[in-house]
């Protein structure tokens, strides 16, 4: 007889759950899940879209007057041409068409196409040479604009886009 002795095979030693790598790579896509809606509910609660507006059956009924507003001022054949000093924030316009005088103050609103709270007004006065309008923004943000042009009167108007500050000079038409 032979006297063999067998021994056990080793079992390795268990390791804790912490110490382990699926118990880890299972919790870290619930857990990224939890950090992403976080960050966005906090994105959601702190700013504002601002893209709808309150009165909008109000701003739909005033699309007659505005077509009206437009309409007169491609009778005057009226375009203006825009210069923007970037450096000075300075605008420098020079009105033409029918007109037969003037009026001595414009208004010109630059109005963000997705953040309301950009939007700004300027009023333009006539130089006295009567041939330029100038006024000073303030602080332009980069992006795409609405650029609506009146007299105090409200009597005519012209619609542009420009990409600001990428356009520093712009042509706007009653066409």
């Amino acid at each position: 007889m032979t006297n063999s002795t067998t021994t056990p095979p080793a079992i390795p030693p268990i390791l804790p759950w912490y110490k382990q790598f699926w118990p880890w790579f299972l919790m870290f896509f619930p857990a990224v899940a939890v950090v992403a809606g976080t960050i966005t509910i906090i994105i959601a609660v702190k700013t504002d879209d601002g893209l709808v507006k309150d009165d909008y059956y109000k701003a739909g009924l005033a699309i007659n007057k505005t077509l009206v507003l437009e309409q007169k001022a491609r009778e005057l054949d009226l375009s203006a041409r825009v210069n923007w000093d970037t450096l000075t924030q300075t605008i420098t316009l020079n009105l033409s068409g029918k007109i037969q005088k003037l009026p001595p103050r414009l208004t010109i609103q630059l109005a963000h196409t997705t953040r309301a709270n950009y939007d700004q007004t300027v009023t333009l006065f006539l130089a006295p040479d009567e041939k330029s309008y100038t006024g000073r923004l303030e602080t332009v943000k980069r992006g795409s604009w609405l650029i609506i042009l009146e007299p105090e009167e409200r009597n005519w108007r012209i619609n542009g886009r420009v990409t600001l500050p990428k356009q520093t000079q712009w042509q706007m038409s009653s066409e």
